[in-house]
């Protein structure tokens, strides 16, 4: 009994050293080497001793995004060589009234959004319990959580424009936006599973990949 004893704890030490990583950044900081090539899981660190202060520095996110486009939408990223590797990244979202930001999802990122100007629906729809619908309305000064990975969107419900910041908890994030990523892939989906998968005729799944190409 003993020497089994032994033996599950050995490998229990063996399997806690073969789980081990860093959690974080294991040097203060990895300002992005701009005229680097390789390709990391980040970007390449350029030699700390050229860094300066402008690598932690970004000016812009006063100034308004154009949203004269289909959605009346449009997001103007922060973009700070000093946060690589961090597992942060700040975006600014402008809303023209009736804009919105289609359903998708940020598989690699949590996000929090805050409202700087105008009034924001926003919602997610949970896999447990299935499909699952929490929205809310914000306000100004209203942070609202979307948990990774989930589809969500937002809209403007206000009479003007409408401005948030969006926090994500990783620096590649990643967005897939439902419809491009169903009905725009490349090559396509076949029509006949999508008609399926939507409940609707190929006809109808024909006409609306027709309107991503």
């Amino acid at each position: 009994m003993t020497s089994t004893f032994f033996v599950l704890g050995l490998l229990l030490g063996i399997c806690s050293v073969c789980l081990a990583s860093d959690p974080s950044p294991i040097q203060d900081f990895c300002v992005v080497d701009s005229t680097s090539s390789v390709h990391v899981n980040g970007k390449v660190c350029k030699d700390p001793k050229l860094v300066e202060a402008e690598d932690f520095f970004f000016s812009g996110l006063n100034i308004a995004g154009n949203t004269s486009n289909s959605i009346g939408f449009q997001v103007t990223p922060a973009i700070i060589p000093g946060i690589n590797t961090l597992g942060i990244v700040l975006a600014r979202a402008d809303f023209a009234p009736n804009g919105f930001s289609p359903l998708h999802t940020h598989p690699r990122a949590a996000e929090i959004v805050l409202v700087l100007e105008g009034r924001v629906e926003i919602g997610f729809v949970t896999s447990n319990p299935e499909n699952r619908l929490f929205t809310k309305i914000l306000e100004l000064g209203d942070f609202f959580v979307v948990p990774k990975g989930l589809v969500h969107f937002q809209r403007n419900v206000g009479e003007g424009n409408a401005v948030t910041i969006a926090a994500l908890s990783s620096q590649g994030p990643g967005t897939i936006r439902v419809a491009d990523v169903t009905f725009g892939s490349d090559p396509p989906i076949p029509n006949d599973l999508l008609a399926k998968a939507f409940q609707i005729d190929q006809k109808t799944a024909s006409q609306i990949q027709g309107r991503f190409f």
